[in-house]
């Protein structure tokens, strides 16, 4: 690892605390880099000879934590880092951190309780808080308690009061610093009026284009939104400036592409909360 990140000074404290108590709850704003940072120091710190699993809410998010681990590493996903989802997967008989969406691990508890060949679960994102990630834990602290002592447990999260989730765990909380950007709200004088969504929203696209640097990331509520507001900037935004949709049902290689900074130019994302 060639450069920090703030996470990167409380590793020591996660992995004691691990060493020690077999549990841990996270506390790390977003930029601390836990998600990409935790899994690793968990792997060289040999704490399990079974594989870690960690959680994550969306599909990209998986995919994207895959990725730059095994970038990190300087190999392929599939190999020491891979992802399973529904309906796609990367592991081999190399992986030893699997990211999984929320699903994937309420069917594995479903068919193996006691998580055979599985050394830690780490719950990324918890404050987002799912039926799915809330029976994981649920049932994951049932197996530790009742079939798997040796079961490492791991709840991170950027904005969750700590101190409910961790008394349910029974676990140390370790705080991490974040690295965060200035953000200043802009209001406009006045609302937009009658103007359809996508006339407003392109609108004001331009308008934010016109006023700041750099590009824009513009969350919209479905697929169908971003179509429409995307043909509505059609012809109106400078030649050197992309329009990347984003949403769930795209395939992974397109939503790849949109979440990479432009190399030329500017960029407009059209985003669900998929981002």
């Amino acid at each position: 690892m060639s450069f920090t990140l703030p996470i990167d000074d409380v590793l020591p404290q996660v992995i004691s605390a691990l060493r020690t108590t077999g549990r841990v709850v996270l506390q790390a704003p977003p930029g601390a880099g836990k998600t990409t940072r935790v899994p690793l120091a968990m792997l060289d710190a040999n704490l399990t000879p079974g594989r870690i699993i960690m959680l994550e809410p969306r599909r990209l998010a998986a995919r994207a934590a895959a990725d730059r681990m095994a970038a990190t590493l300087g190999e392929y996903v599939g190999q020491t880092v891979g992802f399973r989802m529904r309906g796609a997967s990367a592991v081999s008989n190399e992986t030893a951190i699997e990211v999984i969406t929320e699903g994937i691990l309420t069917r594995m508890l479903q068919q193996d309780p006691e998580l055979s060949g599985v050394g830690a679960v780490i719950f990324d994102e918890f404050h987002e808080r799912s039926l799915n990630s809330d029976l994981g834990l649920a049932l994951c602290l049932e197996v530790a308690g009742a079939l798997r002592s040796d079961l490492l447990l791991v709840a991170m999260s950027a904005t969750l009061d700590a101190a409910p989730v961790a008394a349910l765990m029974d676990a140390p909380i370790v705080t991490s610093q974040g690295r965060s950007f200035p953000v200043v709200p802009k209001w406009l004088d006045r609302p937009v009026g009658n103007q359809r969504l996508e006339i407003a929203v392109a609108d004001l696209v331009l308008h934010a284009l016109d006023s700041s640097p750099g590009s824009a990331l513009v969350f919209l509520p479905g697929e169908g939104e971003i179509r429409r507001v995307e043909a509505a900037l059609q012809g109106r935004l400078a030649p050197d400036c992309t329009v990347a949709p984003l949403f769930g049902a795209m395939d992974f290689k397109a939503q790849r592409a949109a979440v990479a900074p432009a190399r030329t130019g500017r960029k407009v994302v059209l985003a669900t909360s998929i981002a």
